[in-house]
């Protein structure tokens, strides 16, 4: 079986995975995908800080623990079937990649629901985090990159061959067909990164 890795980028209640190979020096994108992990019509579901605001701090606590637990289901299942689907396909997960934020440590839920602009890192952390639990519970190594980063982490693992292999990322696309926005380019390259890792 070849190794494989899965990238992905998270958003509100949904992220852009993509899986990698290499062969003979090229970049294989072998599968993509948009994975949703909110459940469709569940008020608050893809905002759920949002949501917890207006909450007692109990309630919150309660909400966003359901939010979390139904996330990382969705997630899982998503990840499982991937990795499935892909040995079929003669292929071997070796480990994920997660892109991060900033990766500042978040203060306790009373000080996120009074400020605007850490409800927003929250957000982005819960689902981010969620995916990463979910690649954890099924046995695959999780590495979480910060997206600031990606580049300098492209450059340490490929040295004189990281501007090659941006430049195949990036032009992938046309063979590709949509999408191919920064989300599956990013995602793509920090797959590249931990499947590069895992084979060192």
């Amino acid at each position: 079986m070849k190794a494989a890795a899965i990238g992905i980028r998270m958003h509100s209640g949904w992220g852009a995975l993509v899986a990698v190979s290499t062969s003979a020096g090229s970049v294989e994108v072998i599968e993509r995908r948009r994975v949703a992990i909110t459940t469709p019509g569940t008020p608050g579901a893809n905002q759920p800080y949002h949501f917890a605001e207006n909450l007692e701090l109990p309630e919150a606590e309660k909400f966003l623990g359901s939010c979390f637990a139904t996330s990382k289901r969705l997630a899982s299942a998503a990840v499982r079937d991937v990795v499935s689907e892909l040995r079929g396909r003669q292929y071997r997960v070796v480990g994920s990649a997660v892109l991060l934020a900033s990766g500042r440590p978040l203060p306790p839920l009373s000080k996120i629901l009074a400020s605007h602009a850490l409800i927003h890192a929250a957000e982005g952390e819960f689902f981010r985090e969620a995916f990463s639990e979910a690649c954890e519970g099924l046995g695959l190594a999780v590495t979480g990159l910060r997206e600031r980063d990606l580049d300098e982490c492209v450059l340490t693992t490929f040295g004189k061959a990281a501007a090659q292999m941006q430049r195949q990322i990036s032009t992938l696309g046309r063979f590709l067909g949509p999408p191919w926005t920064k989300d599956q380019k990013t995602a793509a390259l920090a797959a590249l990164v931990v499947l590069a890792n895992q084979r060192k």
